[in-house]
C-alpha cells in the first residue's frame, strides 16, 4: 500500500509548464473568471478577421526570424570584416551597416504588421477626469491591461511569442560588440602609422623622374604657364596614381594661384612657383575634403566641420576644430614647364589623430605612455 500510495502522491511530470508572462492555469487574462476566448462584439471595438490574422502572423514571424539571422550577420561581419585600407573599410562598412539595417527593418515591420493586422481596432474618448485615480479606475485599468495583453496574442500565438524572443536575443549583444572599439591597445601598430606618414610623391617613374601633378578627374598634366590665372584654383593627384584609392587617400592635393604680393610669411616660398602653391586637400580635423576656397579672403573650408585656413599663409587655422595648418607640398617644373613635386610632404598629411595614433605605438613599444 505504501508503494501505491507513493506513486499517486507524485506529481504528473507531463504537465506542460507554464510560460513567463502567461496566467496561471485554469485563470482568466482578464482577471475576473471569464473565459479566455473572445467576447462578443464590443461598441467600438473591431476585430482582426481571423483567417487575416493567421496569414499575419506568418508575415510576422518571417520578419522577426530575418531579424535574428541580420543581427548573426552583423556579429559576424563585425569580426570578418576588418579594416585597414579604403577598401576594407568600405566592405566593412557596407557589411555592418546593410545587416543592423535589415535587422532593425525586420524588427520594425513585424511589430507593425503585428499591431496593424492581428491586434483589434479601437475607437477610443478620452474624457476628462481628477489627476489621482480611485479605486474602480485602477481595477479597469488592471483589467484593460490583461485583455490588451490576451488581444495581443502575446499568449494565444506560440509561434509569434517565440519569434520575437529569438530575434531580440541578438540585438542585446550588439551593444557588447561594439565596445570592444573602446580598447586602446587595438590602435593601429607602429607598421601601419609609418604608412601614414609618407605619400606616393616622394616616389619616382620609372625613368627615374619626379611625379607630374595632374588635374583630378581628367588626368591632364598641369603645365605651369597654363595656370596663370590668380584666384584659380584646382584639384590634383599624382600622375600614375589617379585611380589608386591607397594613394590618394593621403596625396589629393589643391593647387592655388596667386599674386607675388599676396602670399604671406608662412608660405614656404622655396616650395612654390610663379605664385602656385599646394596643399593636401585632407583636412587635418578628421580627414574631410577640403575643397571649397573663397578668392577674395584666400580661405580653403573644410564643409564636413568648418575648419578655415589661410591659403596665402601656410593654410594656417583661422576658425574650427582643425589643430593644424594644411601641409604645403613642395614642387617646381621639369624641362617641359609641366608641375612636379620636389618630394613628400615635410610633416605627414591627413587627421591629426594619424599622428597621435604613430605617437602611442612609439611609446607602447618603449613601455612608456603617450
Amino acid at each position: 500500500m505504501t508503494d501505491i500510495e507513493h506513486e499517486i502522491e507524485q506529481p504528473d511530470e507531463r504537465a506542460p509548464k507554464r510560460v513567463i508572462g502567461t496566467p496561471a492555469p485554469g485563470t482568466s487574462m482578464l482577471g475576473d473568471g471569464e473565459p479566455a476566448a473572445r467576447d462578443a462584439e464590443v461598441a467600438g471595438v473591431t476585430y482582426q478577421d481571423e483567417t487575416k490574422a493567421r496569414k499575419a502572423e506568418k508575415i510576422v514571424a518571417l520578419c522577426f526570424t530575418i531579424t535574428f539571422l541580420a543581427a548573426i550577420a552583423f556579429i559576424i561581419s563585425y569580426v570578418v570584416f576588418q579594416v585597414g585600407s579604403p577598401e576594407k573599410t568600405a566592405t566593412s562598412t557596407l557589411a555592418l551597416g546593410g545587416s543592423l539595417t535589415l535587422a532593425l527593418l525586420g524588427l520594425a515591420v513585424g511589430i507593425v504588421v503585428w499591431v496593424r493586422q492581428i491586434m483589434p481596432k479601437y475607437s477610443l474618448i478620452q474624457e476628462r477626469h481628477p489627476m489621482v485615480s480611485d479605486e474602480d479606475t485602477r481595477e479597469v485599468v488592471a483589467e484593460t491591461f490583461l485583455q490588451g495583453a490576451k488581444e495581443s496574442g502575446f499568449v494565444k500565438r506560440p509561434l509569434l511569442r517565440r519569434t520575437l524572443l529569438l530575434a531580440a536575443a541578438p540585438l542585446g549583444l550588439i551593444p557588447l560588440v561594439l565596445l570592444r572599439d573602446l580598447d586602446n591597445s587595438k590602435m593601429p601598430g607602429a607598421k601601419f602609422n609609418e604608412t601614414l606618414r609618407h605619400t606616393v610623391w616622394g616616389e619616382k617613374t620609372k625613368e627615374g623622374k619626379p611625379l607630374r601633378l595632374v588635374v583630378e578627374g581628367t588626368g591632364q598634366p598641369i603645365r605651369a604657364a597654363d595656370f596663370n590665372s590668380p584666384g584659380g584654383i584646382l584639384s590634383v593627384v599624382p600622375e600614375g596614381y589617379e585611380h589608386d584609392l591607397n594613394a590618394l587617400a593621403k596625396a589629393t592635393l589643391i593647387l592655388i594661384k596667386f599674386r607675388a604680393d599676396e602670399i604671406k610669411s608662412g608660405t614656404n616660398l622655396n616650395w612654390t612657383h610663379d605664385g602656385i602653391v599646394a596643399y593636401s586637400k585632407i583636412c587635418t580635423h578628421v580627414g574631410c575634403p577640403a575643397a571649397l576656397y573663397e578668392q577674395t579672403t584666400h580661405h580653403i573650408l573644410c564643409p564636413c566641420h568648418q575648419s578655415t585656413f589661410d591659403a596665402a599663409d601656410g593654410a594656417k587655422v583661422i576658425f574650427g576644430p582643425a589643430a593644424r595648418p594644411l601641409p604645403q607640398l613642395p614642387i617646381t617644373v621639369d624641362d617641359q614647364g609641366y608641375l612636379i613635386a620636389k618630394g613628400d610632404f615635410a610633416v605627414p598629411p591627413g587627421p591629426s589623430y594619424w599622428e597621435r595614433g604613430d605617437a602611442e605605438a612609439e611609446a607602447r613599444s618603449k613601455g612608456g605612455h603617450a
